[in-house]
Formats: C-alpha cells, sequence, structure tokens
C-alpha cells in the first residue's frame, strides 16, 4: 500500500461518512415539502422513510460478505450507477412506491460506503492512530448533517423543488466515484495476502459486550435526541426555537469533541477512556433529565455532547482491535448492532412517551447509557486489544 493509495482511501472514508449524514440529516427538513408533494399528512409520510434506514441495515449487514467477493472498487462504483438512478427516481416519478424504493435504495448506497469507509480506516491504521482516525471520519458525519439543512434550507427558500437537495447529496457520491477510480484499494477474502489461510478467526467475549454496548448507545443517544424538544417545550416551559436550540448546542459540541478525542485518543488507552467517557454521559443525562432549571439544560446539553462524540467509534475501534488482522465480518457486525439501534428508535420509545410521557422516554434513554458504561468496565477484564500483534501504539 503505497502512501498515495492510503491517503486516497481515507478521504474516500471521510466522503463515505459525510453522505450518511448528509442523507439521514436532511430527512426533517424536507420531510413537510414531500409530504404536500404526495398530498399525505407529514406523520404517514415519515413512515416511508423507515425505508431509507432498512437500506442502511440491509446493507451494512449483508457487506460483511459482500467485502470478501465482491472487490470494494467494484462495490463504490456500482453505489454510484444506483445514486445516480435514485436521484433520477426522485426526480422524474410523482409515485409514493417509487418514492419508498428510491429511498431502499439510496439507504442501500449509504451503508454500503459507510461500511466500506470504516473498514478502510480499521484496515489502513494500527492502534491508538486507528481510534483518533475514526474519530476524525465520524467527524465528517456531524459536518454533513451541519452543512446539509443549511443546503436544503436555500433549496427550499428560492421555491426549488425538494428534490434538488438529494441532487446536491449525490454530488459527495461523484467525489467518491472519482476518488474510487485512482486508487487500489486491499484485496480481501481468500486472495488476502495476511489473512492465515484455513485459520478461523475466533472473537471472544469481548465483541459481545461491543456489540451490546454499540446498540443500547445509538439507541439512546437518539431516543433522548428524539424527544429532548417534546420534553423541552411540555415540561421545562421552552419555547420551540429554545428546544431546537438545545440539538443544535449538543451536535454542534459533538463535533468539537471529535476533533478534540481524535488528537487526545492517541494518548490513552481505548477501553479506559471509553468507560470514563460511558460514564461521564450517563451521569450529565441524568442531570439533564432531573434538572428543574431550564437555564441549565443548554451547558448540560453542550457537555453531553463532548462526552459523548468520542463513544461510538471507540466502541468500533475496541472491537477491530479484538482479531490480529482487522476483519470485516467483526467491524461490520459491530456497525450492523449499530444500525440497529437506529431502527428501533421510535419502535422503542415511541410507545413509552404514550404511556408516560417525554421524561420516561428520557429515563430509558439514560437507562441504555448506564448499561454501556457496565458493558464497557466488563470488557477491561475480557478485552483482547493489549495482546501481542492487537495494537501498536502508533
Amino acid at each position: 500500500m503505497t502512501n498515495r493509495d492510503r491517503i486516497g482511501l481515507t478521504w474516500i472514508s471521510f466522503f463515505s461518512y459525510a453522505l450518511t449524514g448528509a442523507v439521514v440529516i436532511v430527512t426533517g427538513m424536507v420531510l413537510e415539502n414531500i409530504a404536500d408533494y404526495f398530498q399525505l399528512p407529514v406523520a404517514q409520510m415519515s413512515n416511508t422513510f423507515t425505508f431509507l434506514n432498512a437500506g442502511i441495515l440491509v446493507a451494512v449487514f449483508l457487506n460483511a460478505w459482500l467485502m470478501e467477493i465482491i472487490p470494494l472498487k467494484r462495490q463504490l462504483i456500482f453505489g454510484f450507477v444506483l445514486m445516480v438512478l435514485a436521484v433520477l427516481g426522485l426526480m422524474t416519478s410523482h409515485n409514493l412506491s417509487v418514492f419508498s424504493l428510491c429511498m431502499f435504495v439510496l439507504g442501500v448506497v449509504s451503508g454500503i460506503t459507510m461500511s466500506i469507509g470504516t473498514f478502510l480506516i480499521t484496515h489502513l491504521y494500527e492502534g491508538r492512530q486507528r481510534g483518533s482516525r475514526l474519530l476524525f471520519t465520524d467527524s465528517f458525519f456531524s459536518m454533513a448533517g451541519t452543512i446539509f439543512p443549511i443546503i436544503a434550507a436555500a433549496i427550499l427558500a428560492r421555491s426549488l423543488p425538494w428534490y434538488w437537495v438529494y441532487a446536491c447529496i449525490g454530488v459527495i457520491y461523484l467525489a467518491i466515484f472519482v476518488l474510487a477510480l485512482c486508487f487500489e484499494f486491499p484485496v480481501l477474502g481468500k486472495k488476502a495476502p495476511n489473512q492465515p489461510q484455513g485459520e478461523k478467526e475466533k472473537w471472544g467475549l469481548g465483541v459481545l459486550l461491543l456489540a451490546i454496548a454499540a446498540l443500547c448507545y445509538i439507541l439512546g443517544q437518539l431516543g433522548f435526541i428524539g424527544w429532548v424538544p417534546l420534553y423541552a417545550t411540555k415540561t421545562m416551559g421552552m419555547d420551540i426555537s429554545q428546544a431546537g436550540g438545545l440539538v443544535g448546542n449538543f451536535w454542534t459540541s459533538y463535533m468539537i469533541g471529535m476533533w478534540a478525542f481524535s488528537a487526545i485518543l492517541r494518548f490513552f488507552d481505548p477501553q479506559r477512556i471509553l468507560t470514563v467517557l460511558a460514564l461521564m454521559a450517563t451521569a450529565l443525562m441524568f442531570w439533564f433529565v432531573s434538572a428543574t432549571d431550564a437555564s441549565l439544560l443548554k451547558w448540560i446539553m453542550i457537555a453531553l455532547g463532548f462526552f459523548s462524540s468520542a463513544i461510538y467509534t471507540t466502541i468500533i475501534t475496541l472491537g477491530s482491535l479484538q482479531t490480529k488482522v482487522s476483519s470485516p465480518k467483526l467491524v461490520n457486525f459491530i456497525l450492523t448492532c449499530g444500525t440497529v439501534g437506529t431502527m428501533l428508535t421510535f419502535v422503542v420509545t415511541g410507545p413509552i412517551v404514550e404511556k408516560g410521557g417525554a421524561h420516561a422516554a428520557l429515563l430509558t434513554a439514560n437507562g441504555l447509557y448506564a448499561v454501556v458504561f457496565v458493558m464497557c468496565l466488563l470488557l477491561g477484564f475480557v478485552s483482547r486489544h493489549k495482546l501481542p500483534g492487537h495494537m501498536s501504539a502508533h
């Protein structure tokens, strides 16, 4: 692997996270316009976006095997063709079934690129450098989540059709496509040079603990963020712009936290820092849920965003360090568990809100963060990341 290829593939990873962030986060911005376009109530229209999440989940799950069968470059070229077809479908069709299919295809394309992007970083970098690179890569998800709502707002303010937002997102994939043609990818599967033939990799108990942590973390985080605005307006007496500001504070602080921890992580053991961050995030969320002074919520949210930022990527990093050679199946297994958390967000929290209100949903999210802390603590006894050959302190 030449240094030129390493830099090129790292940029593909950055753009793959930006693509998924853009696709997932613009949903809230364009939802009302799409509902008007199809003349459906917003609540009914929001259900069709489940196809997007389902596409991401299917792609991440299947790509654990497909990566070893279909070369990565070919997958990205195929993904570009799918992306073009999906955007053209959104632009030319006025049919709800075609819209749902296009959303599913967009999900599949995002899932494929994100799983390839994650694997490339875990394959190209080792030890502590791997953790800091993954964090920096993940910050592109948040960056797209900051930039694309602004682009979407500008498009909608000029009374342009909503599907131009997805055409703009397609430009990110154009960059991935061009880069994919210019660089050499690692060879996986039976032809891989560093994979001992006939030897079955043993994952160990640490992988199970990390998988549970990934699912509970994403489910807890999205469940919390999803119901904070309702809790802030109905229980804490804030207006809607203040409530939205809380969510904005969280994501801005989250992005800054990722940049900070991508530097900090190089100097600490990933399992120890993960346990401390999970404990801090659980305590801050409990403070938020039990605070009676609304003026404190903004500051708790900023701290929570900062300390939460490194948790998910450190879980993936530690997962990749449980075997000597970072395995696409293992990395994708943990990614899949996190994506299941995304899928379950409203399935789990919806009924809780119906029965006990938004406060009950936030308490549930806090409980899920506590589970993450316990899993990280237990991991300290079984993790293999310190074994010879599993980690080199770059």
